[in-house]
């Protein structure tokens, strides 16, 4: 009898029937609060109604275009509504399934494009499990380890991770600009370096948003020294952190954009994006795929635009996450073991810790799993998994949002007591 590998482990036991808005139903029809969102990938809730009519009258025509075969109207009126929301002149783009593969193709393209071989990536950067994406990969051990040897070229350098640091932000970017500007001094010349990958929040790495001034430094760095500035927008794309994307506070300009995840509402669909002087700089037969592309994939992305735009959801996310935020800052308050409240939007964390200033994974898993219990299902992150992350659909409203910190702090009582 066939089974699931022993490796999949669930971080909840949730056993899911049917999905609504911001909310999962089990097979015995209970209601969970679903503060995860799919990874945040859900970023219109679950089923939404537009979404779910747009991929199914596209099942009815046509599933499957090839596209380096074929060419279809959802593929090209996808392109053109990105074309809307896309930094400007960041307007060529190529599709493929998942993040990992769109953070694959960046890679190609940034090391074709300038014709230099190293990559940076950050401490506490997650960009993937596949081969080379797990080469860029810091966030934890577990995407690296028994798999060696990686992709070469990688060069990892200090983020300005502040609470870790024991540092202010300033201080934080300028101690990481320092070290980066190390390591082209003494790993990385500068002339040997194709790219730049960042999140403009760390993901997995602990839901640490990157300051508006460490994103400018390198911008600054790749103007002068001619490598390119890749934003690794899987997950704080399409409204999740207030903005349409993460980098759009700091006001710089990427040479390439990484999107998946809240891109088509749950449908398997990622794409980077490049100005037509990066992107034409592709090798011949460099960029392609079975799947990329796909046509109900497509019109589902189609139809999250266009409830993202009509429902308003990047304010709804600026305004409930600050809702959400207040909310963590006051249990956090209540609670000395969480040491540190974060992010930005709905992309949100907690991050516990012990007296003595070390991770307090144990509590943070506890409160995680009590959670479940009580009827709202988080995760946890960062390396030491001590960080508690809160990832709501965009749909979310203010109750929802009361009724999650409500229940978040009863688990956190739960699990901090005796």
């Amino acid at each position: 009898m066939a089974e699931l590998s022993p490796i999949l482990k669930q971080a909840t036991p949730v056993l899911a029937a049917w999905g609504e808005g911001a909310y999962i139903f089990d097979e015995d029809d209970r209601r969970y609060l679903d503060f995860t969102a799919g990874i945040g990938v859900t970023s219109t809730g679950h089923c939404h109604p537009r979404v779910v009519a747009a991929a199914q009258e596209q099942v009815a025509t046509l599933v499957h275009g090839q596209y380096t075969t074929v060419m279809h109207r959802p593929l090209l009126r996808l392109t053109e509504r990105l074309g809307e929301v896309l930094p400007q002149g960041v307007d060529r783009l190529f599709y493929v399934n998942s993040g990992s593969e769109a953070v694959e193709a960046a890679l190609r393209l940034a090391r074709q494009a300038t014709g230099r071989q190293n990559a940076i990536v950050f401490q506490g950067s997650f960009h993937g499990r596949t081969m080379g994406a797990a080469s860029l990969t810091t966030s934890g051990v577990k995407i690296r380890a028994g798999i060696g040897p990686l992709v070469p070229g990688v060069v990892v350098a200090p983020f300005p991770y502040a609470y870790r640091l024991g540092m202010s932000e300033d201080d934080a970017v300028a101690h990481a600009l320092r070290e980066l500007d190390y390591q082209f001094a003494t790993v990385t010349s500068p002339q040997d370096t194709a790219a730049v990958f960042i999140e403009p929040v760390l993901g997995e790495g602990g839901y640490v948003p990157a300051p508006d001034a460490f994103l400018q430094g390198l911008r600054e760095r790749a103007d002068r020294h001619g490598f390119l500035l890749v934003l690794d927008e899987v997950q704080t794309g399409f409204g999740r952190t207030g903005t349409f994307w993460g980098h759009e506070p700091s006001g710089v300009r990427p040479d390439i954009v990484i999107t998946a995840k809240g891109l088509a509402s749950g449908f398997p669909l990622s794409a980077i994006a490049a100005p037509e002087s990066v992107m034409s700089k592709a090798w011949p037969g460099s960029q392609g795929g079975t799947y990329g592309g796909n046509a109900v994939s497509c019109a589902a992305a189609i139809a999250t635009l266009d409830v993202i735009q009509d429902e308003g959801l990047v304010d709804n996310s600026a305004r409930m996450g600050e809702r959400l935020r207040q909310g963590l800052e006051k249990v956090a308050g209540a609670h000395p073991v969480i040491g540190d409240v974060r992010g930005r939007g709905l992309m949100l964390a907690s991050e516990f810790t012990a007296p003595d200033g070390s991770p307090d994974g144990a509590t943070a898993l506890r409160a995680q799993q009590a959670a479940a219990r009580n009827g709202l299902l988080l995760l946890t992150c960062g390396p030491a998994g001590n960080v508690v992350r809160m990832i709501p659909p965009l749909v979310v409203n203010g109750e929802q949002v009361d009724t999650a910190v409500s229940l978040w702090a009863a688990s956190v009582e739960e699990a901090t007591r005796g």
